[in-house]
């Protein structure tokens, strides 16, 4: 209501100015001044009456005689010109008889001008000025203009300017937010961080049953852990369960191009947050301001604003109480990159891991995000935690999101195994093409090669379980794949294992060389996975005959985003061992694979042919085909 009154007010005042500024400009005062008619003012012309006269479109201003200065001559345009185009020059004179005649729409200009050099009448002056509203045009406009100008510039550079707010930070208060309704409930697969974090909130809202023994409250947890397992979840569970406010950006939003705005924002942030006390900081992808300082020591010199807004967040870390109530949470899935000043104790004090969940994670994880889905009663959440391992979180949702979608497009009025099974090979081997024309003899090559992967992962030790075999084109260059799963969760792998999944990669191209006599591009994939498990063995592993028990890398830190070990300095006659033994571990896996299919051609014949005919074949055909085998075994996806 208040605001609505001072727009009524505001309003009412602008309209009371421009009816002053339109009087003033379009009617001037005629106070002193004669009004007469056209006749009146031609008989006074012919009179010699009139001294000079101003010519308007629609009136004529003159003055009489008598006050008049000679010795002035008159100035009008050549040729027929319209009177209102005459210049009209001032003269500087107190003007006491002035008159106002409005012209009629239908008088002649030329006569009317020829009439008035005939009285000798001086066309030029100007009719006695108007002191209010010449004190209106000279300062009280051009003093509201200005007054209007600085008002909109202090409005574009007020709080909403980026100009002027570029040394405010950007968080987000998600505690007041009410769209944010996650709570732990939300987070499944992760339950140990989520049993880390719940004391968060325990600190915030009874801080003194932790300080009763003399113990101080932690300043900082970082979350850890591999993209898409749940971090940013997690951390939204902790605004929503805390009822305190949380303040929530990423490490990026203290970066600008300007210097000295980094540092700004993480001192405004951390005023603010002091305000607010109690409450939490989250900050998501802290490395993007964390990183080691050392790191740029090798460039030298310069001004580096990351390793400054560094600096100035570990001063506010040390620099609050920690019985204030204010705890910071980051998160990060590159730890090894993170400033050693950040991760002391007396900043973030704890580091939680936030990995990838197994087997029972992963159902709880399905639970949880079908929640909102029509599930057919045949779905098995156990068996499609069995068959997504290694997924996380992110992953998890992803699939059930996918097989939602699968269903609706065919029609379905409820999701099926058979959504949630296509969801996951969406997932793991890319979007189908069956619009992919291939010839007949390509086709008939990935046939077989993916029926090599099958019966070789199949009858081999150390092989993941063949769980379906396609030879329709998926994602990039993929023309068929051979999808392999482990039964349960590994962690641990023996040579022999190792060993088995070498065989069943090599199987697509023995089975090439068996069929066709020649081998073709379709094993570029199955080798660059062969040739990186066989180096891991040798210098990771410490799997070699000739360099025993020896590891050939150095791992700085847990290398989240598959970066991997960085290498040590090696003689070249290390590396001529390890590419010898390479070569000879690869020749032998290769030939036992051929042996095996030579040993099954029957069955390989079989299986190919199916291919053709069928395109896919699922994992109770391949029992079909193949028969019961004596050992199961574990392994991986192999693309053509």
């Amino acid at each position: 209501m208040e605001k609505k009154d001072k727009f009524s007010i505001s309003y009412f005042t602008g309209m009371i100015l421009v009816f002053i500024l339109l009087d003033l400009l379009f009617f001037p005062a005629s106070s002193g001044t004669k009004t007469f008619t056209y006749n009146e003012f031609i008989q006074q012309v012919d009179s010699g009456h009139v001294a000079k006269v101003v010519i308007f479109p629609d009136k004529i201003v003159g003055e009489m005689k008598g006050t008049h200065k000679t010795g002035e001559k008159s100035k009008i345009t050549k040729g027929p010109a319209a009177p209102w185009r005459l210049r009209v020059q001032s003269i500087e004179e107190q003007v006491k008889h002035q008159f106002i005649v409005n012209r009629l729409p239908d008088v002649d200009d030329s006569l009317l001008l020829s009439r008035l050099l005939k009285a000798n009448v001086e066309i030029q002056g100007r009719f006695r000025s108007n002191g209010l509203r010449n004190f209106f045009l000279d300062w009280v406009l051009p003093f509201l203009f200005l007054m209007l100008l600085w008002g909109f510039l202090m409005k574009k550079m007020g709080p909403g300017n980026p100009m002027l707010d570029v040394g405010r930070n950007k968080a987000k208060i998600l505690s007041e937010t009410p769209n944010n309704k996650v709570r732990f409930r939300d987070v499944a697969g992760v339950d140990e961080a989520v049993e880390e974090v719940k004391e968060l909130v325990e600190f915030l809202r009874t801080p003194q049953k932790f300080t009763r023994l003399g113990g101080k409250l932690p300043k900082g947890v970082l979350l850890v852990g591999p993209p898409g397992t749940g971090k940013t979840l997690l951390a939204k569970a902790v605004a929503g369960e805390a009822g305190v406010p949380f303040f929530s950006l990423s490490g990026s939003d203290f970066v600008e191009m300007f210097v000295g705005v980094g540092a700004a924002r993480v001192r405004d942030l951390f005023n603010q947050a002091k305000n607010h006390a109690p409450c939490i900081i989250f900050i998501d992808e802290i490395d993007a301001i964390g990183k080691s300082r050392a790191q740029n020591a090798a460039y030298g010199g310069g001004y580096d604003e990351r390793e400054n807004t560094l600096n100035q967040l570990l001063v506010e870390m040390d620099g609050f109480d920690a019985s204030v109530g204010v705890i910071i949470m980051g998160a990060t899935n590159r730890p090894d990159v993170l400033d050693p000043a950040l991760l002391r104790p007396g900043r973030f004090d704890r580091q939680v891991l936030v990995d990838k969940p197994d087997m029972k994670g992963r159902e709880a994880i399905f639970r949880v995000h079908t929640r909102e889905l029509k599930l057919s009663s045949k779905v098995d959440l156990k068996r499609l935690a069995a068959q997504t391992p290694g997924f996380a979180g992110a992953e998890i949702a992803h699939v059930c999101n996918e097989a939602a979608i699968l269903a609706v497009r065919n029609n379905r009025d409820e999701v099926t195994m058979s959504d949630f099974e296509a969801a996951i090979e969406r997932v793991i081997a890319g979007l189908e093409k069956k619009n992919k024309l291939i010839n007949e003899k390509e086709r008939k090559i990935v046939a077989y090669h993916e029926s090599g992967h099958a019966i070789v992962g199949y009858f081999t030790p150390g092989a993941d379980e063949v769980q379906k075999v396609s030879i329709v084109p998926r994602g990039i260059g993929a023309l068929g794949y051979t999808l392999q799963m482990p039964l349960e969760d590994r962690y641990l792998m023996s040579k022999e294992e190792l060993l088995g999944k070498i065989r069943g990669l090599l199987g697509g191209r023995a089975a090439e060389e068996i069929v066709f006599g020649e081998i073709s591009t379709g094993a570029s994939n199955d080798l660059e996975k062969v040739a990186q498990l066989v180096r891991n063995m040798i210098t990771v592993y410490g799997m070699s005959e000739k360099l025993p028990n020896v590891s050939l890398v150095n791992r700085s830190g847990p290398g989240f985003l598959g970066g991997g070990p960085g290498l040590e300095r090696r003689s070249e006659y290390v590396e001529r061992m390890i590419d010898e033994e390479a070569t000879s571990l690869i020749n032998r896996c290769y030939e036992e694979a051929k042996e095996l299919l030579k040993q099954k051609r029957d069955k390989l014949e079989t299986m190919a042919k199916i291919l053709l005919e069928k395109e896919v074949i699922d994992y109770e055909e391949i029992r079909v085909i193949l028969g019961e085998k004596k050992e199961e075994g574990k392994g991986i996806s192999n693309k053509a």
